[in-house]
């Protein structure tokens, strides 16, 4: 009887290609960005691309914080479907994954944050957090994101995610050519991946813990700035329903001023907004005797 072959299980073969998938979305716009830098040294760069790189950052960045995370994830504020589908393709520009699973993932981070079960935990060191976690992580949709997918508007725009990834590519390269695929694409898309991991590392490592959280969550004051308020991650963690992560009037956090901009012309409504009660609940003890000196 002939003895049967054995042959290689289906799920590592799809371990083996998500992760090179994954390798390849890390490492090609940080090659880009390494070739862009030459350029820029010897100054073959002109201010189309720039803007370009700016503007579909701005874009793409904010469709992460105030779509992906705090309209989705958190459900700060309610909006219309036609609203909600724009900041939603915005996100998908960024080329962090469709909408489904990037929410499922950053649900289960609250679940289980700074422990071993968190995605991205800053237990197995900087790095993991950082971005080694990517290569490891099964999103469990089933588990933290079944909710998503009741939601018609969601589920069509993460249907096509990748065609709203590709058109970030595509605008760039219609309107400057190469030079714009490298500023507008991939410099883009490199610092806006880096911008947001490092609210999965540096601001769970660097910074100020302004209220008492069960994790190690932290206020970055630079984070903030380049990620359009998402740096306030303590407070976020604090209050994760908030709509607005700059809680104090110095925390510029431009996520927040858009929600705000955007309540004011009708188009959100229900923002969710923290009492002060409930802030001076949370404050670290120092932080409450300078307030309650006030």
């Amino acid at each position: 009887m002939a003895r049967a072959v054995a042959t290689p299980e289906p799920q590592l073969e799809k371990s083996f290609a998500v992760k090179a998938i994954v390798l390849v979305v890390v490492l090609v716009p940080f090659l880009g960005t390494l070739y862009a830098m030459v350029q820029l040294w010897q100054r073959y760069v002109g201010w189309t691309e720039v803007a370009l790189m700016l503007v579909l950052y701005m874009i793409s960045g904010m469709g992460i914080t105030v779509g992906f995370h705090r309209m989705l994830t958190h459900k700060s504020f309610e909006t219309t479907p036609w609203n909600k589908a724009m900041w939603l393709i915005f996100g998908s520009l960024a080329l962090e994954g469709d909408p489904i699973t990037w929410a499922s993932t950053h649900i289960q981070h609250h679940a289980h944050s700074d422990d071993e079960d968190d995605p991205h935990s800053p237990l197995e060191g900087l790095w993991h957090s950082h971005v080694g976690w990517l290569f490891k992580h099964k999103n469990n949709i089933a588990v933290y994101g079944t909710w998503l997918k009741k939601d018609p508007v969601v589920v069509w725009v993460s249907k096509y995610w990748l065609l709203w990834s590709g058109l970030g590519l595509l605008i760039p390269f219609l309107i400057a050519g190469w030079q714009g695929l490298l500023w507008g694409g991939l410099v883009r898309i490199f610092l806006t991946h880096h911008i947001t991991w490092s609210v999965n590392s540096i601001c769970h490592t660097f910074g100020r813990r302004d209220y008492n959280t069960r994790d190690a969550s932290r206020n970055n004051f630079i984070v903030g700035l380049l990620a359009f308020g998402e740096g306030w991650h303590n407070n976020h963690h604090a209050f994760p329903r908030s709509a607005f992560h700059g809680l104090q009037w110095w925390q510029i956090d431009l996520s927040g001023y858009a929600i705000r901009l955007m309540e004011k012309i009708g188009l959100v409504w229900n923002v969710y907004r923290i009492k002060e009660s409930d802030l001076r609940k949370r404050i670290v003890p120092a932080k409450a005797e300078v307030m309650g000196g006030d």
